[in-house]
């Protein structure tokens, strides 16, 4: 069973020509309505692949009996929620240039609940975006834990990074998350990638980088058709840590981690497209042999 700890939100994804600067203002070219909050993404990636997983979030009083609520059930992704009765479920803004350069507004609603809740021990358990203190204790009590900061890089202290650093299995970042874990630690990207046994960096069109005992291994993309990069880094742990549970090789695992993202980027919507096993299977064999 793989414990994912983090925000079920939904999302709100709007294309833009461009991000304006700060007092102006652009149009909306397209807006639509999805499921998302990052641990949810992967949670349900996991199930979708055939895994087991659990969400361990925090819901509004709003959210039973929704379609989300009905498609949870429907991937039989097990819950470990916090409910809070007089909060909504967590909201995601996400607007998505013609570069594909993107800004997040995130509204917490129910996910306050992380920062009064005491974690229990999970056995196998990735942290994603959640309260830093909450995370530092479920990495400090779990068995294996992995970690990314995503879009809530922002609350993490320095010494809540070193924190987990000194705790987690596997750190994820991506480029902008990396750079920015690096610069409050005085690191170099080297030098984080030592902290912890595994490190993966993902780099969008330019695939990923896997550290493994400070060897570099470089996992190139997959080219297909962008479509809206939202929510690829969700697939990308999803198929990791399926792949890990199977005790596959790392370098495999990011593979097929990278796979599944790109199946994600071809349809707008972090939950819209995941792949089976299978399906990532065939796409696999097709660009990596």
């Amino acid at each position: 069973m793989i414990h994912v700890v983090g925000h079920t939100a939904t999302d709100h994804i709007f294309r833009v020509p461009h991000l304006p600067d700060p007092n102006t203002s652009t149009q909306i070219l397209d807006h639509q309505i999805f499921f998302g909050g990052g641990a949810a993404n992967i949670a349900v990636g996991i199930a979708v692949l055939g895994g087991e997983s659990t969400l361990v979030s925090a819901v509004g009083g709003d959210f039973e009996g929704t379609d989300y609520d009905r498609w949870l059930h429907s991937h039989h992704v097990g819950r470990y929620f916090y409910i809070e009765e007089e909060a909504h479920t967590p909201l995601a803004c996400m607007f998505t240039d013609e570069r594909e350069d993107q800004i997040t507004f995130f509204e917490w609603g129910a996910s306050e609940a992380f920062t009064k809740a005491d974690p229990p021990s999970f056995d196998f358990v990735h942290m994603a975006t959640a309260d830093p203190s909450y995370n530092v204790k479920v990495a400090e009590r779990a068995g294996f834990a992995s970690f990314d900061p995503g879009q809530d890089i922002h609350k993490y202290s320095a010494e809540q990074f070193e924190q987990l650093l000194d705790s987690i299995d596997i750190l994820f970042a991506n480029r902008y998350e990396a750079e920015i874990m690096a610069k409050v630690l005085s690191h170099t990207e080297e030098e984080l990638s030592a902290r912890v046994p595994v490190a993966i960096f993902t780099q969008g069109k330019e695939g990923s980088r896997l550290y493994e005992d400070g060897a570099l291994t470089v996992i190139p993309s997959v080219p297909v058709t962008l479509v809206d990069p939202t929510g690829a880094g969700d697939a990308y742990r999803a198929g990791f840590l399926t792949a890990y549970k199977k005790k596959l090789p790392l370098a495999d695992c990011c593979r097929i981690g990278t796979v599944c993202s790109s199946f994600v980027i071809e349809k707008t919507g972090c939950q819209t497209n995941l792949p089976i096993w299978d399906q990532m299977q065939d796409r696999l064999d097709t660009y990596f042999g």
